[in-house]
């Protein structure tokens, strides 16, 4: 990986995790180090695009189950169906719009696409690089975050 995509993932890592501590209202207990990935796999999660001084993708990943404990810690209700994967999308919004504003402290200027929900046995490869991040919440949850360079 060249120096100019490693310390860019590099910020990018940093500020998807400051991001994630700023929106998610569960405490974590543990990330893991980024691994270098040639291919991300998705059961269901939310696809983010990036552009600008950056081009490229975030994927925010768990299952249902973590998703509907966000949404019911936020909203204070059981989310399900249409409504779940709409708020999975806007969780994808949220915490992409905290990373656009935390790199731009990095001198990088970046700006989102529209979520794309990610559902059913896929995998996504193509980029130029990739790193893939674990974040894991109170209760073993876990959030995986893949970061990619096109």
């Amino acid at each position: 990986m060249s120096t100019t995509v490693s310390n860019t993932l590099e910020d990018l890592h940093g500020s998807a995790i400051e991001s994630i501590k700023q929106v998610l209202p569960i405490p974590h207990e543990n990330i893991t180090a980024p691994e270098l990935r040639s291919e991300l796999t998705c059961h269901f999660g939310v696809l983010v695009g990036i552009t600008g001084s950056i081009n490229g993708k975030v994927l925010y990943k768990s299952d249902v189950d973590f998703f509907t404990s966000v949404g019911e810690l936020m909203f204070g209700m059981e989310l399900e169906g249409d409504m779940l994967k709409s708020f999975a999308g806007e969780l994808g919004n949220m915490i992409s719009g905290g990373l656009c504003t935390n790199v731009f402290s990095k001198g990088m200027t970046i700006d989102i696409t529209a979520p794309t929900i990610m559902e059913g046995n896929m995998s996504i490869s193509g980029f130029k690089e990739a790193i893939e991040i674990v974040m894991t919440f109170q209760g073993g949850k876990k959030l995986e975050i893949g970061l990619m360079i096109d």
